[in-house]
C-alpha cells in the first residue's frame, strides 16, 4: 500500500492538550488550532518524505523505514529516531516521551500521537 499522496486536515480532538504537554506556547497552540495543515507524502519503496505545511509554518521531514534519521517535531525541535512499518498501512515512531502513529485506511491518513496524557488524534 503507497502513503503517497496529499491530505487535507479534517477534524482533531484533544489537539490544544497535547500541544500543551510537548511544550508548544499557548500563543502558537491558539494561532494554529484552526489551520487546516495539509500533509503532502512522496513514497519511494521504504523511504518517505512527509511536507506539513499548516498556514506559513511549513515542516519537512525525510526518513527510511528502519533506519535512524533526524525528525522536526511540531515544536520545531529536531530529535532521532527509527520509524518503523507495522503491516502495510502503519508508521509508528517514539521519541522523547512521544509516539506517534500515522494509519493509512483507503485515502484517509489519521494521526495519533499520546505523549503519557492527553492522547491527539486528527485524521
Amino acid at each position: 500500500m503507497s502513503f503517497s499522496g496529499k491530505y487535507q486536515l479534517q477534524s482533531q480532538e484533544n489537539f490544544e492538550s497535547f500541544m500543551k504537554a510537548i511544550g508548544l506556547p499557548e500563543e502558537l497552540i491558539q494561532k494554529g488550532k484552526d489551520i487546516k495543515s495539509v500533509t503532502e507524502i512522496v513514497q519511494n519503496g521504504k523511504h518517505f518524505k512527509f511536507t506539513i505545511t499548516a498556514g506559513s509554518k511549513v515542516i519537512q521531514n525525510e526518513f527510511t523505514v528502519g533506519e535512524e534519521s533526524e525528525l522536526e517535531t511540531m515544536t520545531g525541535e529536531k530529535v532521532k529516531t527509527v520509524v518503523q512499518l507495522e503491516g502495510n498501512n502503519k508508521l509508528v515512531t517514539t521519541f522523547k516521551n512521544i509516539k506517534s502513529v500515522t494509519e493509512l485506511n483507503g485515502d484517509i491518513i489519521t494521526n495519533v500521537s499520546w505523549c503519557s496524557e492527553p492522547v491527539a488524534s486528527r485524521a
